[in-house]
């Protein structure tokens, strides 16, 4: 197969290069190295692929480059919460507006085939929670007085009881609660909207819980909570964990984030639709400090501060993944967390072109 990777220089991106390549497909790569992420021409680039350094918000990106196409496996995005709302209009631009400029040259050429969307557990906002007298219910944004008090678990809207989390299934409503969230979940918008007007074409949405693994990007503000942390420790401070370290996530490895991409590219049938790409083991922000930290390092600092944007709980289920898509994560949390402890970090090899 022909297959065109967004983003393919990426965190994400060049571990689904890597499986693409090595199944013998033809892999076409579009990265414009955003300097928020990328120094340069990042390790890990795959000779096997061909690169195309641009923008995929550029008209010119296309000339060529989709003829016979067979699958897009669309991974370019401004990922994190970056730095504050300032960052708006650049999420935009990159996830919605990239997204949106893909699809209208996709629609010039009358594509059909399949389109693979990295979307992510933040659409959901906070994740799925039972009160014991009200069942499932769905909690309001965390209020500022509750957050400098260390109140940090949701309450019952109804009558504010203490809530308990559960495993967030993909039909669980959305409710992004920051900037990238709701361009992740426009992404997904604009996918499916051309997909209804595009009949024989498909998507599938792979709502990636908490990645990790090799070439993550160093410490930036737009680098996930693992990257941070292992960077602190490498320089011998304590990693910082906001609130009281018992945030739950689902941390999953990227191998396996990238097979789930393969599967989608290249099963016999579409697996069309949302999919949480997740481990199926949660564990706390502080589990994960403290699994990553090396003989001698200081302990985490838990300093109680906090983002609005942020939410409590979320950690997903796995089952239809497992039965659509034929996907389960292989490599399991501790012996994974214990592998990215000394995993090479992303490095710039050649500078930017």
């Amino acid at each position: 197969m022909r297959i065109l990777v967004t983003g393919g220089a990426g965190f994400i991106g060049s571990h689904v290069v890597d499986q693409l390549v090595s199944g013998d497909h033809d892999v076409h790569v579009v990265d414009d190295l955003d300097p928020a992420a990328h120094d340069g021409i990042p390790a890990g680039c795959n000779d096997g692929a061909t690169y195309h350094w641009t923008d995929i918000r550029e008209p010119s990106t296309y000339d060529g480059i989709l003829d016979h196409v067979d699958a897009v496996c669309h991974q370019a995005a401004k990922v994190g919460l970056g730095v504050d709302f300032a960052d708006a209009a650049e999420y935009v631009s990159r996830n919605e507006g990239g997204t949106a400029v893909l699809l209208q040259h996709l629609h010039e050429r009358d594509f059909r085939g399949r389109i693979v969307l990295a979307s992510s557990m933040v659409v959901y906002g906070e994740g799925r929670y039972r009160c014991g007298e009200h069942g499932l219910v769905r909690p309001g944004p965390r209020a500022v007085d509750d957050l400098d008090a260390g109140r940090f678990e949701p309450t019952c809207p109804s009558c504010g009881a203490e809530l308990v989390a559960e495993t967030v299934p993909e039909d669980h409503g959305v409710d992004p609660r920051n900037v990238y969230a709701t361009t992740k979940l426009a992404q997904e918008h604009l996918c499916n909207a051309y997909v209804r007007e595009h009949r024989g074409a498909s998507v599938t949405s792979l709502r990636y819980h908490n990645v990790y693994g090799p070439r993550m990007p160093r410490d930036t503000p737009y680098a996930g909570v693992a990257s941070i942390f292992r960077s602190a420790y490498e320089n011998g401070t304590a990693p910082q964990v906001f609130e009281d370290g018992g945030q739950t996530r689902d941390f999953v490895h990227v191998h396996d984030v990238a097979r789930a991409n393969v599967l989608a590219v290249t099963n016999e049938h579409p697996a069309e639709g949302a999919f949480n790409i997740c481990s199926g083991t949660p564990r706390t922000i502080l589990d994960m400090a403290n699994a990553l930290r090396p003989d001698g390092a200081p302990s985490p600092d838990v300093v109680g501060d906090y983002r609005l944007g942020d939410i409590r709980h979320v950690f997903a289920s796995p089952h239809k993944a497992a039965s659509m898509l034929g996907f389960s994560a292989e490599i399991d949390v501790d012996s994974g967390l214990r592998e990215f402890a000394t995993a090479p970090l992303r490095s710039a090899v050649a500078p930017r072109p």
